[in-house]
């Protein structure tokens, strides 16, 4: 099935979008446009053929770019010139190398002067992107621990001409802090990166760093202003039709602004986490479109994340701010309960997943040897990953053992 046809299946529901999940390589390049070509990959390639050689935007990941740049030779030939890289995150930026071969010369990489800042955090704490890596993905790769560094940076907007073709970049504050989304005047064409990513803007992340939603409302309305005809996201595949690419940019916008504006509106209230979390839903109408489904990020993340953005990491209960050692007070309840194991019991007990893994987790931490408690929370945590929508919340549901 071609792309186009695949991604209106989609779009009219023929295909769920979870039997289609972005975050699954599809592997597969096309011609989307009059010299424009597109690598559905577990992150998108998009290469504008010119004068020059081609435009890259972004290069492919540290697993898949060799694969994804064979499968971009199968629609066309022209060496790489340029490359710009969307983000710094580990699936969009490696494989350069491999073009530079192909081209006997260096490729010119373009990236927002985030990037780099980025890159020396990825050195810095290579450890814990591993571990988060493994667990949000439930692979075995091990984390990359040296990047190449973009050869130009920009800090708010920049626009290139390479072999007769116009390239304006953009900077953009979204999943990252080093956004960059672009505008190809001639193909009509908006490169989204992964501020569109067929899902529910993944913006709530739980192991990772600040995510800004109502920044990236606005750039997505930034987006659409432009009045593209297609819209080439960093996972999954492009949208095709001026109409279509504005739904889906104006459907998130909005989807965004709502989580914000209540949020903000409970927080300038005075109330506490646990109470917005209660009180803030996604809108019914947006959280239905196949490409807002909370199949990767979930929006109760995204409610996390923009507490912690505009209100710190406390949770507005008192008790928590200087809390006794979580076995310490695991103890005292099991001690209460009349013993962990009655902790662990009462955990296959009731109905409400969310309360089970709270008692097993205590009971587990009060006797972290018992074996018996050790077999009751791996299974409730197995039956628990099985019950989840979300990539990111199985993940970590799946990892307990």
């Amino acid at each position: 099935m071609s792309l186009r046809a695949h991604s209106a299946d989609l779009m009219t529901g023929r295909i769920a979008i979870d039997d289609a999940h972005p975050m699954q390589p599809r592997l597969v390049a096309e011609e989307v446009g009059a010299r424009s070509y597109f690598v559905a990959s577990f992150a998108n390639v998009t290469a504008f053929d010119s004068d020059a050689g081609l435009v890259l935007v972004d290069t492919g990941s540290f697993l898949l770019a060799d694969k994804t740049r064979r499968l971009l030779r199968g629609v066309v030939k022209s060496p790489a010139h340029t490359a710009i890289w969307t983000h710094g995150h580990v699936d969009h930026c490696f494989g350069v190398e491999g073009y530079e071969q192909e081209a006997g010369h260096a490729v010119h990489v373009i990236a927002h002067e985030a990037v780099q800042r980025r890159f020396e955090r990825y050195q810095l704490t290579r450890g814990y992107n591993d571990a988060i890596n493994k667990r949000q993905f439930q692979t075995g790769a091990v984390f990359p621990g040296e990047f190449r560094a973009p050869d130009e940076t920009y800090r708010e907007a920049h626009t290139l001409e390479v072999g007769g073709r116009r390239f304006e970049l953009e900077h953009a504050l979204g999943e990252t802090d080093d956004a960059t989304w672009v505008w190809v005047g001639d193909a009509g064409a908006i490169c989204a990166g992964d501020l569109f990513i067929w899902a529910s803007p993944n913006c709530g992340n739980p192991q990772k760093v600040q995510r800004f939603p109502r920044e990236w409302a606005q750039a997505l309305r930034r987006m659409d202003a432009r009045g593209g005809e297609l819209l080439l996201p960093g996972h999954g595949v492009p949208i095709f039709g001026a109409a279509e690419v504005h739904r889906a940019l104006d459907d998130t916008a909005s989807y965004l602004e709502s989580l914000v504006d209540q949020v903000v509106t409970l927080l300038n209230r005075g109330e506490r986490l646990d109470t917005i979390l209660g009180a803030v839903t996604a809108p019914a109408a947006l959280a239905n479109r196949p490409y807002l489904a909370p199949i990767y990020d979930e929006p109760e993340f995204v409610i996390r994340n923009l507490v912690r953005l505009y209100a710190g990491w406390w949770d507005g209960n008192p008790a928590h701010l200087k809390p006794p050692r979580e076995a310490v007070l695991a103890r005292e309840l099991a001690t209460l309960a009349g013993g962990a194991q009655r902790l662990a019991e009462r955990a296959r007990e009731v109905s409400d997943p969310r309360l089970a893994c709270e008692l097993v987790e205590l009971a587990a931490l009060a006797a972290p040897d018992d074996e018996l408690i050790r077999n009751v929370r791996s299974e409730i945590y197995a039956a628990r990953a099985k019950q989840e929508r979300s990539l990111m919340a199985r993940g970590i549901f799946g990892a307990v053992k």
